[in-house]
């Protein structure tokens, strides 16, 4: 082993975190391991979040290659990739930054970091990303916008990008005490996430542990499945409308691209349905259908050609929707959708049962 990769510290307990600690202060070690499970945990869904999408996008290039003919070193040199733009090179905003470059697929130059103190980040701008002052700036650039300030700094910063932001752009705020109608108000905008998380008040599964880097945890299945948002197993769980709130902001960046709701609908099931068609002989398959996001009297007047509609996703998150009355009464969904997201990191999750089922306007 290299030395410079040798931690010459690791078995001396006087060298140990824990060792510095006051006995009457030991009841709060454990907060340093949440604190490391927060962190595993919001990085790997927005992991996923990205990788969903600019997996979307990429599909849609593809498929428009073969429509028009042109050849894919052509279409090399005119696609764009998901943009991603992060406001905070805090703790946060650096570990997000280096998942999503090494996780996500996305190209480190499409990453854009807006950060008082650039100068801090050296080594992620020797990765090829993109790390200045300006979040106006970021704003106006991002398909995907990552808000990972304090929350002191939100009011100023959200004053600074709301007249850049552009209506496809999707703020996802990793601000934790920022609740969804705060942040509508202060951005004067609709598209936002904001997953919300909470711990298990009793808890004796997967320990997170306080060593080791979050990218090493997202290549590890078992800490994966930790965070699977279905299945959780790591002692986080979170707010049941946020795989909701991802599908509809991919119907919503199909309606950007301008395209027709089935167009839609057979991208987002080919690019969620991929990682276990490729792991399995057998996929079970939810083919979503267009009564799954919209309901039923507006699905019958849709015509063949028309777009969905756009999709407030601050409502999304806080009323019931077709999809989340759906996940909420169909476990093998869940199921499903669990295996699609641990297969998304190449992990996989034991199979309670096989199911091959259309998910159709019936149920």
């Amino acid at each position: 082993m290299a030395l410079d990769k040798l931690d010459i510290t690791g078995d001396l307990k006087s060298f140990q975190f824990e060792n510095g600690v006051d006995i009457s202060h030991w009841h709060l070690l454990p907060l340093r391991e949440r604190s490391k499970g927060l962190m595993v945990t919001a990085c790997a869904h927005a992991v996923f979040f990205c990788k969903l999408l600019h997996s979307m996008r990429k599909e849609k290039d593809k498929k428009s290659c073969l429509e028009s003919g042109m050849s894919r070193l052509l279409l090399g040199h005119h696609r764009e990739w998901l943009k991603v733009g992060i406001i905070g090179g805090g703790h946060t905003g650096r570990q997000l930054a280096l998942a999503l470059k090494e996780l996500s697929g996305i190209p480190a130059e499409d990453i854009h970091i807006s950060t008082r103190r650039p100068e801090t980040l050296k080594d992620l701008q020797e990765l090829g990303m993109d790390c200045f002052y300006n979040n106006g700036r970021v704003a106006a650039w991002a398909d995907v916008l990552f808000l990972c300030c304090l929350p002191s700094h939100l009011p100023s910063i959200c004053s600074e990008i709301c007249t850049n932001l552009p209506e496809y752009c999707i703020v996802y705020s990793l601000v934790s005490a920022v609740p969804i109608p705060r942040l509508k108000q202060l951005l004067s905008h609709n598209s936002i996430v904001r997953p919300k998380y909470q711990f298990q008040s009793e808890f004796h599964g997967f320990q997170w542990g306080t060593q080791g880097t979050i990218i090493a945890a997202l290549q590890d299945k078992a800490a994966v499945q930790a965070t699977c948002p279905w299945s959780p197993k790591g002692g986080i769980t979170m707010n049941a409308t946020w795989f909701g709130t991802v599908a509809y902001a991919a119907l919503n960046c199909c309606k950007a691209w301008s395209l027709a709701h089935r167009e839609a609908l057979q991208l987002l099931n080919d690019v969620i349905l991929r990682p276990l068609a490729q792991n399995q002989e057998q996929t079970p398959y939810p083919l979503f259908v267009r009564e799954n996001f919209i309901n039923k009297t507006f699905a019958s007047t849709m015509a063949e050609d028309e777009t969905f509609p756009w999709f407030d996703l601050t409502v999304v998150q806080s009323r019931e929707t077709p999809l989340s009355r759906l996940l909420t009464s169909r476990a093998e969904v869940r199921d499903t959708l669990a295996q699609v997201y641990c297969a998304f990191f190449g992990a996989s999750l034991e199979r309670r049962g096989e199911h091959c089922l259309v998910v159709s306007s019936g149920t």
